[in-house]
């Protein structure tokens, strides 16, 4: 098999699974479980992206200085911090670290 194929059979069925969404009654989506399932799904998902995308490297779990600018920045929007001001102070936290030479 060809990387076209795969490419072209996944971009396939990405189409089907968005399509099927419109097939779901307006009624269902609006119904309060679903809809709250809905809303955590999307949160637990993209955590699990942010998760994979920060401790992971080459098949290991890696710990290293994004660690605590993750840690940090969880801290921030908690306090409803503005997203700017914690995106500064992540990179900051990181790029202070990697020059200690800590968790680098």
């Amino acid at each position: 098999m060809s990387i076209w194929f795969i490419l072209l059979v996944a971009s396939a069925a990405v189409y089907v699974l968005k399509f099927s969404g419109y097939l779901v009654p307006a009624s269902f989506v609006e119904r309060p479980t679903p809809s709250r399932v809905a809303n955590l799904l999307t949160v637990a998902l993209l955590a699990a992206l942010i998760g994979v995308q920060t401790f992971e490297r080459a098949h290991e779990v890696v710990l290293d200085a994004r660690l605590p600018a993750v840690l940090l920045a969880a801290i921030l929007f908690a306090l409803r911090v503005p997203f700017i001001v914690v995106i500064v102070a992540a990179a900051a936290t990181a790029a202070l670290l990697r020059l200690l030479g800590w968790m680098a």
